[in-house]
């Protein structure tokens, strides 16, 4: 298979499984459920795991916090320039059959930033306080899938801001010893 071939079958699949999971957003408690885990993932959500962090571990891992925040500017700003790169159409914007089930922050699908900042935060908060990972891990699924069912992303766009957001919070934890920060 040359890469015409290769990259015809990769968007292939990808709107087959936008499709599938924007399908589920029909039925009216499912929209509205992934909906709200949307809105959580906005950041409300992360704010209320950090301020867990904050109350379980005390005032001395206040700095470690606002690395977690440095962290996120990190992400948002690989978000924004892959963004801008490669301007690809939200799924609702090329196809009629997806239904938008929630207005988009921006204007562009790839990556996912939700997804991005999701799982980064989950990497590294998870590090910080692992028995919040029981919490967490679910929520960046949920997340994850919100982004496809409200027919916001494509399953690459949420693979790869996963991948961004893991590769992110692996540079943060293996950073911070030379950083002098102890995580």
């Amino acid at each position: 298979m040359n890469f015409k071939e290769t990259k015809i079958k990769i968007l292939d699949l990808d709107l087959k499984g936008c499709l599938y999971l924007n399908n589920l957003s029909h039925v009216q408690h499912i929209a509205l459920f992934f909906k709200v885990v949307s809105r959580l993932g906005d950041g409300a959500f992360w704010y209320a795991m950090l301020f867990v962090v904050w109350l379980n571990k005390g005032l001395m891992y206040g700095l470690k916090l606002l690395y977690v925040v440095l962290s996120g500017l990190i992400g948002t700003g690989i978000y924004k320039i892959l963004k801008h790169k490669t301007v690809r159409p939200r799924p609702y914007q090329v196809h009629q059959v997806i239904v938008m089930g929630e207005r988009p922050l921006d204007h562009f699908s790839f990556p996912s930033g939700h997804t991005l900042h999701a799982v980064m935060t989950t990497v590294v908060l998870g590090y910080i306080q692992p028995l919040l990972l029981l919490i967490m891990m679910p929520f960046t699924i949920l997340v994850a899938l919100s982004r496809m069912v409200l027919g916001l992303h494509y399953p690459s766009d949420v693979i790869v801001g996963a991948l961004i957001g893991a590769t992110v919070a692996s540079m943060i934890l293996v950073a911070a010893p030379f950083l002098n920060i102890a995580l």
